[in-house]
């Protein structure tokens, strides 16, 4: 699997030197290096283009690299809100969303995420596309919340979700969340409101359409 996604970053991916800038400040913060992979945002700025999706929820910001990568693809009319546990890590994005030219179209909303989504509920938002990216444990909650708050026919984007492999392969080294995500990939493949697919690009992406 590593050997493929590499073979796919070095020739479909286009050297960005804003994206890689973003991974440097992340790591010069302390904070984790696990931002998607370059050809996994790839497919975030082309997902977000082909579906023409204007007003985005990301869960899980980390320093803004899959936040540049999905208003990469909604131009100038989008907008995009966020979800981050951490402020800290909120106020890192919002500078790399800012440098990257997208600081008015970006709006951070921190702490803990099914609180903030509850409040999205209440107040009647809506979007058009979703990125989940954060804590595994909760995955499937954060998936109910983004039906809940989809247009029909929006998209949900899941990362993760092979779990570098080990949810298929018995031989690879398995991650403290391979069984969550095993259960959580039956849970989206049998959904009665999705019509999803994996994509085994980075470490595997759900691609779920919400039926109209």
């Amino acid at each position: 699997m590593k050997q493929i996604n590499n073979y796919i970053d070095s020739v479909f991916q286009n050297k960005n030197e804003l994206l890689e800038e973003v991974n440097s400040s992340i790591e010069e913060n302390g904070m984790p290096s696990i931002s998607v992979s370059p050809s996994s945002g790839k497919l975030l700025t082309m997902l977000i283009s082909i579906s023409e999706a204007k007003n985005v929820l990301e869960i899980g910001a980390l320093g803004g690299y899959s936040g540049i990568c999905l208003a990469s693809g909604f131009g100038r009319e989008g907008k995009l809100t966020s979800l981050e546990l951490e402020e800290r890590y909120a106020k890192l994005a919002y500078r790399n969303l800012s440098k990257a030219g997208f600081g008015d179209q970006v709006s951070y909303i921190t702490g803990a995420a099914l609180q903030n989504l509850e409040k999205l509920v209440e107040d009647n938002k809506r979007f058009d596309f979703f990125f989940i990216d954060a804590d595994k444990e909760n995955y499937e909650n954060y998936l109910e919340y983004c039906i809940r708050l989809a247009d029909p026919g929006a998209l949900i984007v899941t990362d993760n979700v092979l779990a570098g492999g080990s949810v298929a392969d018995q031989e690879a080294k398995p991650k403290r969340y391979t069984e969550i995500m095993k259960k959580f990939n039956e849970t989206v493949a049998n959904h009665p409101q999705l019509e999803s697919l994996i994509i085994p690009i980075g470490d595997g992406m759900t691609i779920s359409k919400v039926k109209k």
